[in-house]
């Protein structure tokens, strides 16, 4: 009997594997997470940590500081080679300031407090979740 996932469509359709054996969500992967953290720490920074008063205007600032970021990050990641958590957090931090400093203007102190904060947030973001995911593979023996 034949499982339906073996059929070329299924395959195609799940994300199958490439000619060099990786699929298509593992090669997007890290720009993923390389947005979403970047995004989080601007939408938590923008609204000095009260969720309460997070408003479409904000989102619409933290999507664009997200992508912007996370797609210098994941450039500037892939172009070194840069591969140990604490570079990536480095990178994605500094990009996230960066990034952040030029979409919008700060919400407190001077101009460059708030992408300061940002950066360091979505660093501490990155940290957190490659530490996660490390002890989530030990327990799971992949490492």
């Amino acid at each position: 009997m034949t499982d339906a996932t073996h059929t070329p469509d299924a395959k195609r359709l799940s994300g199958a594997t490439g000619v060099d054996g990786v699929s298509g969500l593992t090669r997007a992967a890290p720009m993923l997470e390389n947005v979403t953290e970047a995004a989080t720490a601007c939408m938590l920074t923008m609204v000095q940590g009260n969720i309460l008063a997070f408003g479409l205007g904000h989102w619409i600032v933290a999507s664009q500081t997200g992508l912007a970021a996370g797609a210098v990050a994941t450039v500037a990641l892939w172009l070194s080679g840069g591969r140990g958590r604490w570079t990536v957090a480095a990178i994605l931090g500094l990009a996230t300031a960066a990034v952040d400093y030029l979409v919008h203007p700060s919400g407190f102190g001077p101009a460059i407090a708030e992408p300061i904060v940002t950066g360091i947030a979505a660093a501490g973001l990155s940290l957190a979740a490659a530490t996660v995911r490390e002890r989530w593979s030990r327990r799971r023996g992949k490492s």
